[in-house]
């Protein structure tokens, strides 16, 4: 059985009320659609996924800003099958009919998400291949140990910030800063790092009226650097896509990196947040992480089913008229990768408490052939990122009752505004070592978590040059290999890059082994 629309897409325009209108409060709008925005998808999206599932089955229709209608997949296999199927489900957002008959005006609240853009993630067949492939291979080029130190750094110099009050924010001072900081770092413009750059990465996405100035704002720093690295190559992600085979032009560069710090961030963000509100709120994943079941990479996992950092992905546009989950789709019809509902769908959880470490069926990343390229990036930031700062404050308490803390939503996310949290007062560290687990509260002592990685403080080696190295050093010579990479450096400096002639410098890797990645 299929459930059409009710209404054509020209038709919303009209008597739409103002999003602050109080019947907007009702979630239902003309035609008797449910509206995937304003109260209730922002306050109760699960029981909105309900709902829908109920009434509708696999796929829902739904409203977007401006009662635009679009179909929201809920079903897990039907999100694998749109995501996996470009040739009838295709990214370029120009197919839409909302755009082409003027139902969607280009300053709409969701224009930075779904106005076309000469990237990958618009893009389908040889161009998307091309695209891509400039993006993965520059994404294979970074030292993903580099970033995870630098991440301990930088998540020391954080919490150095606010160690002395005994009570931190742990969204604002913690979670929507480390992402913006080492994405920045190695994108190649450290220098852009402010509060500025935090609150427009974070305000671009939300459908809000300044969305689109925070994109220029954005937009405007990404293509100073762009024209910066064309002048002034260096050893970071810029650089490696202005240089890359595919011969992107400026813009495409530009386009990119934007794409790469907005995603990478917004997730990354929202992920830490949500693994450490788990931890303050949940007795039983708290017991279990600080009792060794459960190391903080598994837990970060856990989170990605439980409460993605994405809970959908705007979109993709039927390529011809077609079916999915029993519903008509026409062509030119949005389509909503559902990522919260797919993670809940009965089908392949029937039980929410059921244990999932070790699964990585979820589509916390999307699917197909545009997943997520740097997924292990936000997993790396997030898991050092926890890691460092629940062993830098082991003592860690909600500072509130856990039905104060509040969230906003979107059409791409539900964002913890705050997690307000209590611990002991300690002294700043040196943000130059690896953290320590300095001394806990004693009224806490039963709760410590322990990382999988076990941190020696580092010392400078001197280690014969091996025989498999003899062609870097003259036989018989020492070298001094510095237990940390870019020791001494300023701040700022991005992580350190691999190079092409790595393999000739494995052996250095032995001597850094204290490092734990």
């Amino acid at each position: 059985m299929t459930t059409p629309f009710h209404y054509e897409p020209g038709e919303a325009r009209g008597q739409v009320p103002p999003p602050e209108c109080p019947a907007h409060g009702l979630g239902i709008g003309p035609g008797g659609v449910r509206r995937f925005y304003g109260p209730e998808a922002e306050q109760d999206p699960h029981g909105l996924y309900d709902k829908l599932r109920a009434e509708h089955g696999s796929v829902a229709p739904v409203l977007l800003h401006g009662d635009v209608p679009a179909w929201l997949v809920l079903g897990h296999s039907e999100n694998l099958h749109m995501t996996r199927t470009p040739s009838q489900f295709s990214r370029d957002s120009r197919r839409w009919r909302a755009l082409q008959d003027g139902s969607v005006a280009p300053d709409h609240p969701l224009a930075p998400i779904f106005t076309w853009q000469p990237i990958c993630a618009f893009a389908d067949g040889a161009a998307h291949e091309r695209q891509r492939g400039a993006v993965t291979d520059s994404m294979g080029r970074i030292d993903t140990r580099g970033v995870r130190r630098h991440v301990n750094r930088y998540s020391n110099r954080l919490v150095n910030d606010f160690c002395r009050e005994g009570r931190a924010d742990l969204v604002s001072a913690f979670a929507e800063r480390l992402p913006m900081m080492v994405m920045c770092a190695i994108l190649g413009m450290p220098e852009e790092y402010n509060d500025r750059m935090v609150q427009a990465a974070r305000d671009m996405t939300r459908g809000t009226a300044t969305a689109v100035e925070s994109n220029a704002y954005v937009l405007a720093a990404l293509n100073r650097l762009v024209e910066r690295r064309r002048r002034e190559p260096a050893d970071d992600f810029a650089t490696w896509l202005v240089e890359h085979p595919a011969a992107m032009n400026d813009k495409e560069v530009a386009e990119h990196l934007r794409l790469i710090l907005i995603a990478s961030y917004e997730s990354t963000t929202n992920l830490i947040a949500n693994v450490l509100r788990m931890v303050l709120t949940d007795p039983r994943f708290r017991a279990r992480l600080s009792g060794g079941h459960m190391t903080v990479p598994e837990a970060v996992e856990q989170t990605l089913w439980d409460e993605p950092p994405f809970t959908a992905v705007f979109g993709r546009w039927a390529v011809g008229d077609t079916e999915l989950g029993g519903q008509r789709i026409k062509a030119g019809d949005a389509l909503i990768v559902g990522i919260a509902p797919a993670n809940t769908d009965p089908l392949v959880r029937p039980d929410l408490d059921a244990n999932m470490e070790g699964n990585r069926a979820h589509l916390a990343f999307s699917g197909g052939p545009h997943e997520c390229p740097g997924q292990d990036i936000g997993r790396a930031i997030a898991d050092v990122g926890v890691d460092a700062l629940l062993m830098r404050l082991p003592d860690l308490e909600l500072a509130v009752e856990e039905s104060e803390l509040r969230w906003v939503g979107n059409i791409m996310g539900r964002h913890l505004v705050e997690l307000p949290a209590e611990f002991a007062p300690r002294s700043p560290q040196d943000d130059r070592e690896p953290p320590s687990m300095g001394k806990p509260n004693p009224a806490r002592q039963d709760w410590e978590v322990q990382s999988a990685v076990r941190h020696v403080a580092p010392t400078p080696v001197r280690t014969p040059v091996p025989a498999s190295a003899a062609g870097a050093a003259p036989a018989g010579a020492t070298v001094t290999v510095e237990g940390r990479v870019g020791e001494g450096s300023p701040a700022g400096m991005i992580p350190q890059q691999r190079r092409p002639a790595a393999p000739a410098r494995l052996w250095r890797v032995v001597t850094r082994w204290w490092n734990g990645y």
